[in-house]
């Protein structure tokens, strides 16, 4: 493994040398593999949903941090996921080309070394003749920066000027921030949706691609587009060129322009999740009023005209009508409404599904040919958005659709099948539900890696009994609290991906975690620590749900003998304002 061992990290605050590194190798592998704009996504929405949590809270740190008191605790999605970007971002600013130069060069002149991530930016910066000074800022600063664009299109010169501005907020042990060396993917659209010659002003010829990098480096900068005939709908940040927050003002109706024709597929999907956020959070305002719902036209016309785009790639289009998590959507406000965001998102699917039920029928049935198991990215494809389809299905709240899950299990000849239709069970209460629960642990008790899944499944569940349920599953022969694999399915998934009984009003989701905290640092530290990550945010949220995640810190905080690994953690969580 060159990127991990033939040469390796000097030190321990080295270690997204190798770990980012390599993850950006993985990630490339199963891009090449299989769809690269659905692995992408994949991609961006891990850092989105995780990383973007950890740099806004109490333990943000530094791609190379500065100290530690339990290296355990570093093996962090920053270190890795982060690292990743940081390394994509390099290959961006350089190119294919010169990426595979400067890292043939950091091969050759390292191997069998333990170095630096300043060694490996030195490769790079030699291979290239280029000045990464700047851009080490990255590894050196914590935080998500804020990229705030405004667009000025001026009719009578046919110039259109392109204001951006960096910002990065306060982290512990960093109050101000210097400018990052930002590299932004843009692209520029007519009215019709065609690609238009992007001319910065000073330039002789214009810039023929789709897609172009500018690099900004000011805390505010302004780039001028000339030649312009008509207004365009400008694309930005395509591919996530960087890993930042993006403040661009855009309408409803811009956002399904761009969902339709961007030329890129990454901000195809991100221009419709923008879109159905928004429409997700007027609907939890009009929930908070005590108000009627009515689920917006425009949405549900773009998602007929993306479910039934026969040209588009089936995983795509999976992705592409995916809503977004309701802890994500949570992330978009400045104090999260668990209840209203958990109505909101059921009231779009359920909508959604009854408006195109017919479309969805037609193309779950499409796709739901006799041919046997294949494993290639083709048929993967297709069962993506095969379960896609059933999951809005199910979601329409026809009794038939039961049984039509229930037949995709029985006559399901692989797993993504077999447990996409047992993730759809488990809300279903009733007889239905149990017997299928049963059958799988029946069938598969004998894989412990399937067994996971199974307890993660039903940690997730949305119906009222989940906790009582997984409270009992802690007693079932399949778990065993010294077994972090199944510690991460069952307590991991619920306190993770169950904001809905997590989050319960009654703090029995805190309370429960922090039991389960407690006993696990006697057996297991590390995994004690990674388990307080699900309160990371604890200082977002409405005031009694602070007080009771507070309520539970502290009952962690004053465990004795607590171990270093969580005592790090729950110190700096109570420690932050």
């Amino acid at each position: 493994n060159w990127s991990g061992n033939r040469v390796t990290c000097r030190d321990w605050f080295q270690l997204s040398l190798k770990e980012g590194f390599t993850v950006l190798r993985d990630q490339s592998f199963s891009a090449d593999l299989n769809s690269a704009a659905v692995q992408r996504i994949d991609d961006v929405n891990g850092l989105r949903s995780m990383q973007f949590a950890e740099d806004a809270g109490p333990m943000a740190h530094p791609v190379r941090p500065d100290s530690y008191i339990e290296i355990s605790n570093f093996y962090t999605v920053t270190i890795y996921e982060k690292g990743a970007e940081v390394v994509r971002m390099i290959k961006t600013l350089v190119g294919d080309e010169g990426f595979r130069k400067g890292t043939d060069l950091y091969f050759d002149r390292h191997d069998g070394q333990a170095v630096t991530t300043d060694d490996f930016v030195r490769a790079i910066e030699d291979a290239n003749s280029i000045d990464l000074s700047q851009f080490k800022r990255w590894y050196e600063q914590a935080g998500t920066p804020e990229v705030a664009v405004e667009t000025h299109y001026d009719e009578l010169q046919k110039s259109l000027r392109v204001v951006m501005s960096q910002s990065c907020p306060s982290t512990p042990g960093q109050e101000t921030k210097l400018p990052f060396l930002i590299p932004i993917a843009i692209g520029l659209l007519d009215q019709q949706g065609n690609r238009v010659a992007m001319q910065l002003a000073g330039e002789i010829d214009a810039f023929e691609g789709d897609t172009r990098i500018l690099s900004l480096t000011e805390t505010t900068q302004t780039y001028e587009f000339i030649n312009i005939d008509e207004e365009p709908v400008v694309s930005l940040l395509r591919g996530f060129s960087a890993p930042v927050k993006l403040n661009y003002d855009l309408s409803n109706h811009q956002l399904a322009f761009l969902m339709a024709n961007d030329k890129d597929s990454f901000n195809r999907w991100d221009a419709g999740q923008k879109l159905i956020i928004n429409v997700i959070l007027d609907l939890v305002a009009t929930i908070q009023q005590g108000q009627a719902l009515l689920l917006s036209p425009l949405l549900i016309s773009q998602c007929k005209a993306i479910l039934t785009d026969n040209d588009l790639d089936p995983a795509l289009i999976a992705k592409m009508l995916t809503l977004p998590t309701e802890n994500y959507i949570a992330a978009q406000m400045q104090v999260p409404d668990v209840d209203a965001i958990h109505q909101a998102r059921d009231y779009v699917k359920k909508q959604l599904a009854v408006a195109l039920m017919s479309d969805f029928n037609a193309c779950y049935e499409r796709l739901s040919n006799k041919k046997a198991y294949a494993f290639n990215s083709t048929d993967m494809a297709h069962r993506s958005l095969k379960n896609l389809c059933l999951s809005y299905l199910m979601a329409s709240g026809d009794p038939l659709q039961v049984q039509r899950c229930l037949r995709q299990m029985k006559m399901a000849d692989n797993m993504t099948e077999l447990l996409a239709g047992l993730r759809l069970m488990v809300d279903q209460a009733g007889p239905e539900r149990e017997h299928a629960l049963r059958s799988f642990y029946e069938q598969w008790k004998h894989d412990r890696q399937v067994i996971d899944k199974w307890l993660a499944v039903q940690a997730v569940s949305q119906l009222p009994d989940t906790l009582i349920r997984i409270k009992g599953l802690m007693k079932h022969e399949s778990f065993n609290i010294k077994n972090p694999n199944n510690v991460r399915a069952l307590i991991g998934a619920f306190c993770r991906n169950n904001p809905i009984h997590f989050h319960a009003k009654d703090g029995s989701g805190y309370r429960f975690l922090a039991e389960q905290i407690m006993l696990l640092d006697e057996l297991n530290p590390q995994v004690a620590a990674r388990m307080l990550g699900a309160l990371n945010s604890w200082r977002r949220y409405d005031s009694e749900r602070q007080h009771l995640m507070k309520a539970a810190l502290e009952m962690i905080a004053n465990k004795q003998d607590l171990s270093a690994d969580v005592y790090e953690i729950v110190t700096k969580y109570l420690a932050v304002k």
